[in-house]
């Protein structure tokens, strides 16, 4: 009787901490933090099609191999249970594990590392209400050499440059959160902005679309023929809130899940705020 006791505790005691933790984080930090997990786009890569919420997601196919989104529930043992706050602003801000291994950039830290510190902290006591899911994360399965995760220290220290988001003091409130969201948790560039052979976004380019894989991402500067130059601000949010273009069509593929996951779930202000900033993004192709 003692073991069955024993053994119940074993697993019931680290469920119940992890939920006296989250019933002890200030409402109004979770509460933001949901925002956050929303046009952080958390559920999209981390969620498989059927599957639990953020207890690994489906493979993401690239040129250097296929990337599998890892379990980030607060299961201790197979998902961030374990982690600490520090963990967690670390992983976001400099793309590297509790462990210290670097993290490939298919985790989007170059933008994530944009965020500031209370916003993330604020992401992390929202993630730490999310139900625990005991699932191991599967395995990446790259080709040689980008198999070797520890050459991704080189690629980080030519490529990577972590920083947070500086306000343009000549915009006004509404174009910098703007920014701030595009540029940070939102990492728009990271689909819209076309890679190198080294996987390292051309910054030259941001934003002027990409191929990812057979899907074709498209070009959302200022350009009126290609990009989004003839689209009005009002256009642009009721693109983000129901996933209609301007002539009435729908989105599809992985912006249908990005309206759906990320951007339907926000305030209309800050809807407006993303419009403000991707209207004043010059024609480029």
């Amino acid at each position: 009787m003692q073991r069955i006791v024993a053994g119940v505790l074993a697993v019931a005691l680290p469920v119940l901490a992890g939920a006296s933790a989250a019933s002890a984080a200030d409402p109004d930090l979770v509460k933001k933090g949901e925002l956050f997990f929303h046009i952080g786009g958390c559920t999209d890569c981390h969620t498989r099609k059927d599957g639990p919420l953020l207890a690994g997601g489906d493979p993401i196919n690239t040129p250097f191999g296929t990337f599998y989104p890892p379990n980030i529930t607060p299961d201790p043992e197979t998902g961030i249970g374990g982690w600490s706050e520090a963990d967690f602003i670390r992983a976001m801000h400099e793309g590297v594990s509790p462990e210290g291994e670097p993290y490939y950039p298919a985790f989007p830290y170059t933008s994530y590392t944009k965020v500031s510190e209370e916003d993330l902290k604020a992401l992390k006591a929202y993630l730490d209400t999310i139900p625990p899911v005991k699932q191991a994360s599967r395995p990446h399965e790259l080709s040689f050499p980008y198999n070797q995760r520890w050459a991704m220290r080189f690629w980080q220290w030519a490529f990577f440059a972590p920083g947070r988001f500086e306000p343009d003091p000549a915009r006004d409130a509404a174009w910098n959160r703007g920014a701030y969201l595009v540029q940070g948790f939102g990492h728009c560039g990271e689909c819209h902005t076309p890679r190198n052979a080294l996987g390292v976004p051309e910054a030259d380019r941001a934003f002027t679309g990409a191929q990812l894989g057979k899907e074709k991402v498209p070009n959302i500067t200022g350009d009126p023929a290609v990009g989004l130059g003839k689209w009005s601000e009002d256009d642009i949010v009721t693109l983000l809130k129901l996933g209609m273009t301007p002539d009435g069509d729908f989105v599809g593929s992985d912006m249908a899940k990005v309206v759906k996951n990320n951007t339907s779930p926000l305030p209309d202000e800050d809807l407006r705020a993303i419009a403000t900033y991707l209207k004043s993004l010059p024609p480029a192709r």
